[in-house]
C-alpha cells in the first residue's frame, strides 16, 4: 500500500474506486464498505484508494473540544488498512481552507483531476465542501459532467458503522474488552515507546513495561488490570496489563504497564504494541505492597487462564 500524506503528493490514476471517511476503528462496519470498493476494482482492473483526513476535522473546526477520542492513531489506521489490501491510502490535512472548498471545486479538483477517480463508493449521508453544503445528490448530478459512477453505501450499512463506533468507544472506556473486540473485529491495541518508570514493581517480583502514548487523541480503556498480549519485536508475548494511577502507593499520574510473563529482555526505547483481551478487576487500592503482591499473583492466575486458547 502506497501512503501519501498530502493530496498534492497523490498523481492521477487510471480507474481509481475511491471511499471516503475516517475508518476511525477500521472495525466490521468499514471492513464490509472495503470489500465493497476491492470488489469493484477487481471487476473494472482499476486501483483502491481511501483518502481520510487528519488531523480530524473536529480537532481543527472545534479545537477548545478535548473530550474528541480515537480508536486508532493515524499510524495504527494505516497499518490496519494495509492488512486488509488497499492500494492507496491519502492522509491529507484537514484545514479551514481545505473545508472552504465549494462542492464543485472539492469534485472537479480533488476527486476527479487529482486522483482520477471513476467509481466513488459514498454513503447517502456524506456532506462535503464549504459548510458541508455538497451531498450525495452532487455527486451524482455531477457524474455525468465529470465523467464518473456513484456507488451507493447501503443506508443500512452506514448506520451500522456508526452505531459500531459508538458501542466499541463506550464498551473500551467501561471495560467491556471483549465486546469492543467483537465488533472491531481484531483486538483492541495500543501503540508506545517503552520508558523508564520507578520500578517498584520488580521489588515485588512483577517488572512492567511502561508504555508512554505520545497521541493525546489516543482513547484509552477503562482503569483496571487486563489480559494482554504484547508484541516485542514482531515476537508475541503474553502478559498483565494494568491502566491507573497506583492508587496504592498514592500515585498521581495514570499509567499504562504491563507484566510481560517469562520475558527478560531490555527493551527500554524501543516500540511495542499491546493487545488488550480481557478485563480482570478495576484498580485498587491496597494496604501496602505486600497486599498487591499476593493479589497479583491470583490476577496472574486469572489472565493466564483467559488467555489458555489465545
Amino acid at each position: 500500500m502506497k501512503i501519501y500524506h498530502n493530496i498534492n503528493e497523490f498523481k492521477a490514476i487510471e480507474n481509481a474506486v475511491v471511499t471516503i471517511g475516517t475508518f476511525d476503528g477500521v472495525h466490521l462496519g468499514h471492513r464490509k464498505i472495503i470489500e465493497r470498493v476491492k470488489e469493484l476494482a477487481n471487476e473494472c482492473g482499476g486501483e483502491t484508494v481511501i483518502l481520510t483526513f487528519f488531523p480530524h476535522p473536529r480537532m481543527i473546526l472545534h479545537p477548545e473540544d478535548e473530550s474528541l477520542k480515537l480508536i486508532n492513531t493515524i499510524h495504527e489506521k494505516a497499518a490496519l488498512l494495509e492488512q486488509l489490501g488497499i492500494d492507496h491510502l491519502i492522509i491529507t490535512p484537514f484545514s479551514r481552507d481545505f473545508s472552504n472548498q465549494s462542492p464543485e471545486a472539492y469534485i472537479r479538483d480533488v476527486l476527479v483531476d487529482t486522483i482520477g477517480t471513476k467509481k466513488i463508493v459514498i454513503g447517502y449521508d456524506h456532506r462535503f465542501g464549504k459548510d458541508r453544503a455538497g451531498s450525495f445528490d452532487d455527486l451524482l448530478r455531477l457524474s455525468t459532467t465529470y465523467g464518473y459512477d456513484v456507488v451507493e453505501i447501503p443506508e443500512q450499512d452506514i448506520n451500522d458503522v456508526a452505531v459500531s463506533s459508538t458501542l466499541i468507544r463506550d464498551a473500551l472506556l467501561n471495560g467491556a474488552i471483549e465486546l469492543a473486540n467483537n465488533f472491531l473485529g481484531y483486538p483492541f491495541f495500543i501503540t508506545g515507546k517503552v520508558g523508564r518508570g520507578d520500578q517498584i514493581g520488580r521489588t515485588i517480583g512483577y517488572p512492567t513495561a511502561n508504555i508512554m502514548i505520545e497521541e493525546t487523541y489516543k482513547l484509552i480503556p477503562d482503569d483496571g488490570i487486563f489480559s494482554a498480549k504484547v508484541i516485542v519485536g514482531g515476537v508475541s508475548h503474553k502478559g498483565m496489563a494494568y491502566i491507573g494511577s497506583r492508587p496504592t502507593i498514592n500515585g498521581i499520574t495514570r499509567n499504562i504497564e504491563v507484566n510481560i510473563f517469562d520475558f527478560d529482555t531490555e527493551i527500554y526505547g524501543e516500540e511495542i504494541s499491546m493487545q488488550f483481551f480481557n478485563y480482570v478487576r478495576g484498580d485498587i487500592k491496597f494496604d501496602g505492597l505486600d497486599a498487591l503482591k499476593i493479589q497479583l499473583a491470583k490476577d496472574r492466575d486469572d489472565v493466564l487462564a483467559l488467555l489458555r486458547d489465545q
